[in-house]
């Protein structure tokens, strides 16, 4: 379970969260949709303990990252807005890398995990290849297995599949409907209201730093008195200028 309490974060006069409050659930998919700097990413960050916030608090399961973060992230994994890899690494280093960090010991079970975490991503082709030789789908994937191969109960992916193509898209976006199915918590932000439609089962609503709307897509939708939801977050937030349109087919 993940929760934010009342966030507020500034940047000198910049107010990047203003009072944000949601509750994310094991066995759920929860995803934060906004326009560009309607602040989810710094929201995300103040849950998983990147940044600290100026008011309110965070929970990860029954932790606060911010007094108690070593605890706190080994119940968390997140993919970052941007992957990160190791270019010199092979996938499997940084995977093992990440592992070693999470106090999981270096051994045979490991790479076992690693194969089993190749497999499930389709990785199996790359998995020992230098990631600067990968493309974006391959290094999205390998930063997925990296952020769960300590096999955390609470997931947190910012614009998971930002830049990826259509196969790349829908691959993580079953990677993403796996890891609920689990009994995870999974936490995703995105701007694309076909991504949030498809895969949600709550939805956040963030613009300006606030909270503007919460609950079951069905629900958000009643809320604006709307019929779509693409109709509902121009009701709530304004013109969705810079979001994916929720009409027509998702990868």
């Amino acid at each position: 379970m993940l929760r934010a309490e009342g966030l507020a974060r500034r940047f000198g006069q910049v107010v990047a969260v203003e009072s944000v409050s949601f509750e994310a659930q094991d066995g759920q998919i929860t995803g934060l949709l906004g326009p560009n700097g309607a602040g989810k990413t710094t929201s995300l960050r103040m849950i998983y303990g990147l940044v600290r916030p100026d008011a309110g608090r965070a929970w990860v399961d029954h932790l606060d990252p911010a007094t108690a973060p070593l605890e706190a992230r080994r119940r968390l994994g997140v993919l970052p807005d941007s992957p990160g890899l190791y270019a010199r690494l092979t996938g499997r280093e940084n995977i093992r890398y990440f592992a070693e960090l999470n106090g999981i010991a270096n051994d045979a079970a490991l790479d076992a995990r690693i194969d089993a975490l190749a497999r499930t991503l389709d990785l199996e082709r790359v998995i020992d290849r230098p990631a600067t030789g990968y493309s974006q789908g391959e290094r999205m994937k390998v930063a997925i297995a990296r952020a769960i191969v300590h096999d955390p109960p609470n997931i947190v992916l910012d614009e998971p599949t930002n830049g990826l193509d259509v196969m790349s898209t829908r691959a993580m976006r079953e990677a993403i409907r796996a890891l609920a199915a689990e009994g995870r918590c999974v936490l995703f932000t995105s701007h694309q209201m076909a991504e949030i439609g498809s895969l949600c089962d709550r939805l956040v609503i963030i613009g300006q730093g606030r909270v503007i709307a919460q609950g079951t897509i069905p629900e958000v939708i009643h809320q604006a008195g709307a019929a779509t939801l693409e109709d509902a977050f121009v009701a709530l937030v304004g013109p969705a200028d810079g979001l994916g349109h929720a009409a027509g087919a998702s990868p």
